[in-house]
């Protein structure tokens, strides 16, 4: 087994109280960190090659660097959303150790000149909400919050922003307007948060794995990191793995850890002894894969190779048993109902296929609705304001292309 790193202590009782999280050496991270340069630590993030997690896999230093100087608020939004499905890494962060995520959120503040951090969790991780402002509570009565923190004349507060169960607020733009607010819809792009972000200010976005690998990468240094994992994209990765397989849950491997080993190695490969017949590597979001692809190491650059992305790395399993119609079905339901609707092709598109899906699965299907299905979908990819159009239309695409036929033989039944 490799080395864990964000999951190293979750079989701990109480982690997630302070007084253990500081027995294992707690915020000695964000202490150390506080003596440093903040135009240090950046570096030492960039250094690192820690890519966002959350989905784009954007480098966190270079993000980090893009925040203007200038004086005047800034603000960090770490995006606890967490709306993808397949998706739930994240929450096992948060309530099994919020401390670390805390200290990441101290540390990461320092560096770019913030005071004020909102953590923006989804609504129905009400219990988890409740736990992270404990912690905040816990800390800021220690002194790790608050001002003057480590006599260091640096000043932090944290606030626990809860959603309103909307998909689309896990898009870094649409979560802005929905912490200042308003209806969850994205911005047009430039400006990007970085310089014009919450409440016009600028604002480093990012995920809450992400974060948490902060703390870490400050004790041991940017080549420890990197060591665990690939040169442009260092450290671990937490990959949920769900779906038809014997062993679901979240498994923390290096990243650049080829697919196939997570599925069969980890999970204990494919659920009553069945075939594989495809996966999503990344989320829903993310194009589907072939039994004959998964020997790709998931990493961002690989994954993008071959077609698909590594998105919040939640593989999702998928037998021979299991038609792709009704795949299809469960996606199309799902981004016809989050669309926000603010722009047409997305707002009309996923509407108009989940329409057709839905009438083939009442065994109503027509020749041409495969074709139609895939000409509607071409026409949501790239004609949207924010990136979840994409998603909406790539997972659909790839099950098109690659289950043609499946599909067209279920027009005939």
């Amino acid at each position: 087994m490799s080395e864990r790193v964000i999951s190293r202590d979750f079989e701990m009782a109480h982690l997630f109280e302070i007084g253990v999280y500081l027995e294992r050496g707690g915020y000695g991270a964000a202490r150390q960190a506080l003596q440093l340069k903040p135009e240090e630590i950046v570096e030492e993030i960039k250094k690192a090659s820690l890519r966002g997690r959350g989905g784009a896999g954007f480098p966190a230093g270079l993000k980090w660097s893009f925040v203007p100087k200038v004086d005047k608020p800034k603000y960090l939004c770490v995006n606890a959303d967490e709306g993808e499905p397949g998706t739930f890494k994240d929450r096992f962060i948060m309530s099994h150790n919020p401390h670390l995520l805390i200290e990441g959120i101290i540390i990461t503040s320092y560096a770019v000149g913030i005071n004020l951090a909102f953590i923006y969790i989804r609504g129905e991780y009400e219990l988890i909400a409740q736990r992270l402002e404990k912690a905040i509570a816990e800390a800021k009565e220690k002194g790790f919050l608050g001002k003057n923190i480590f006599d260091s004349g640096f000043n932090l507060e944290v606030v626990v922003h809860r959603g309103a169960g909307a998909y689309i607020c896990g898009e870094e733009t649409a979560l802005l307007e929905s912490l200042e607010g308003k209806r969850g819809h994205p911005r047009l792009k430039p400006p990007f948060p970085a310089s014009v972000g919450l409440f016009q200010m600028p604002t480093v976005i990012n995920n809450v794995e992400t974060i948490a690998n902060v703390p870490y990468i400050i004790q041991k240094g940017a080549a420890w990191f990197t060591g665990l994992g690939l040169p442009k994209d260092g450290g671990t990765r937490l990959f949920g793995v769900s779906g038809m397989v014997e062993r679901p849950g979240v498994y923390e491997l290096p990243v650049g850890t080829p697919l196939r080993r997570i599925i069969f190695d980890y999970g204990g490969g494919v659920k009553n002894g069945r075939k594989l017949k495809g996966v999503i590597p990344g989320g829903m979001s993310a194009p589907i894969l072939l039994p004959e692809e998964i020997d790709v190491p998931m990493d961002c650059e690989s994954v993008a190779k071959i077609g698909s992305m590594l998105g919040s790395g939640a593989i999702i399993v998928i037998d021979d048993q299991t038609p792709i119609l009704e795949v299809l079905r469960l996606v199309t339901k799902f981004y016809s109902h989050e669309s926000c609707g603010q722009c047409t092709p997305c707002r009309l598109g996923t509407s108009w296929i989940n329409k057709i899906v839905k009438r083939i699965v009442a065994g109503q299907g027509r020749k041409g609705d495969i074709d139609q299905i895939e000409r509607l979908a071409s026409q949501i990819k790239g004609r949207t304001l924010c990136p979840l159009g994409d998603a909406a239309a790539m997972p659909i695409l790839a099950l098109v292309k690659k289950f043609r036929q499946e599909l067209e033989a279920q027009l005939t039944h």
